[in-house]
């Protein structure tokens, strides 16, 4: 069983910036390419970045692509999302995931893809 716990979300102004945090355990997490996403009420969940197993290979949603950074650490089985420059648009309950399948990048843009999902986080950015 994998369990995804994230954290550092907040109230911030627009221009300001958060640093989520997604700690992960039971599962062999340097194996696997992890996700962000985002769900805004009455919204559908939307894609944010993806990391490959080995953290270089990445991915961004376009309009987060200049301003937000995912990275993560092997040894530590945590993978984070730096936003700055936040915008009352990225106002959300931030998601992390675990890919379905080993060194896989398959449909990393859809919610499906993932299996495991952390509880989320909310970011709220205020004009």
């Amino acid at each position: 069983q994998v369990q995804l716990v994230e954290s550092g979300g907040g109230l911030v102004q627009a221009g300001g910036s958060l640093r989520l945090s997604c700690a992960a355990s039971g599962r062999t997490f340097s194996s696997y390419t992890m996700g962000w996403f985002r769900q805004a009420p009455g919204r559908e969940r939307e894609f944010v970045a993806a990391i490959g197993w080995n953290g270089i290979t990445i991915y961004y949603l376009d309009s987060v692509k200049d301003r937000f950074t995912i990275s993560r650490d092997n040894a530590k089985n945590t993978v984070y999302l730096q936003m700055n420059s936040l915008k009352p648009e990225d106002t959300a309950v931030y998601y992390c995931a675990t890919h379905r399948s080993v060194y896989s990048f398959d449909n990393y843009q859809r919610a499906s893809a993932y299996r495991y999902w952390g509880q989320g986080t909310q970011v709220t950015v205020s004009s």
